[in-house]
């Protein structure tokens, strides 16, 4: 074998083993995830789950999306997807939680939509409201199930693992971060907002004093108008004058 035909074979076993690789990383890349992916405890957010389809012959007909039980979720709204049919399970749960509105035995434990389809090469947005977030924890899962117009289902359930790296089917985790301090940055806000804006409740450090500014500030001006009034008055009753001595001393 001559050289020039050995580096073409082996240019073409390289070729074949990256098309390979890529070939087996895309279904990776193409998982079910949450968008946005991270929001603060305590609070109510709008999430959307984000599906694409990773098959060249077969359209995504179904997701299922099962949602946490250990800390339940007391308000979830789904929105309306054109084309796609959505049922909200609703379950009792296993240990009833105490949350701030209350003692919570039942809620959501499960979102289906179907009847759509998303092509190959396409993706689908699912937008759901939720709330209040939990205070205890750093995250939430939602393993979610795919199912293709085929038959076939792929399960995206596998939860993160410890060291970093991603599983094979990871399923949408939402990252809770810790609510930002009441009252932090009010100083910055109070002295960057305008005068003329009131609130119920003033921020402290005497926020009235932009009032007081904005009273000040109009009376100065309404004085110096008054002024600039009574001087535009005296000129032109000097220049009348001046004008009458004139023609007096002509006269005589």
């Amino acid at each position: 074998m001559s050289f020039s035909r050995a580096c073409r074979r082996l240019a073409a076993v390289t070729a074949g083993v990256t098309a390979l690789t890529l070939g087996l990383a895309l279904p990776a890349l193409a998982h079910v995830t949450i968008n946005p992916s991270s929001a603060q405890q305590g609070g109510f957010t709008k999430v959307a789950f984000r599906v694409p389809n990773e098959r060249d012959d077969a359209s995504t007909t179904k997701l299922e999306v099962t949602f946490p039980v250990d800390h339940p979720l007391a308000f979830v709204s789904v929105k309306p997807v054109p084309g796609w049919d959505v049922k909200v399970v609703e379950g009792k749960l296993p240990k009833p939680v105490t949350t701030e509105y209350g003692e919570v035995t039942e809620a959501v434990t499960k979102v289906t939509w179907s009847g759509g389809k998303i092509e190959p090469g396409q993706f689908q947005e699912f937008e759901v409201s939720m709330g209040a977030l939990p205070t205890d924890v750093d995250r939430l899962i939602f393993p979610a199930v795919q199912t293709y117009g085929g038959g076939e289902v792929v399960r995206w359930d596998d939860e993160p693992k410890a060291d970093g790296s991603e599983p094979e089917h990871p399923a949408p985790v939402l990252t809770l971060t810790p609510a930002a301090a009441e009252g932090a940055g009010t100083g910055a806000s109070a002295s960057a907002a305008p005068a003329s804006t009131s609130t119920a409740t003033p921020p402290a450090g005497g926020a009235t004093r932009p009032t007081a500014t904005a009273v000040a500030s109009g009376a100065s001006d309404g004085t110096a108008r008054l002024l600039g009034g009574a001087g535009l008055v005296l000129g032109l009753a000097g220049l009348v004058l001046g004008a009458l001595a004139l023609r007096r001393g002509r006269t005589t």
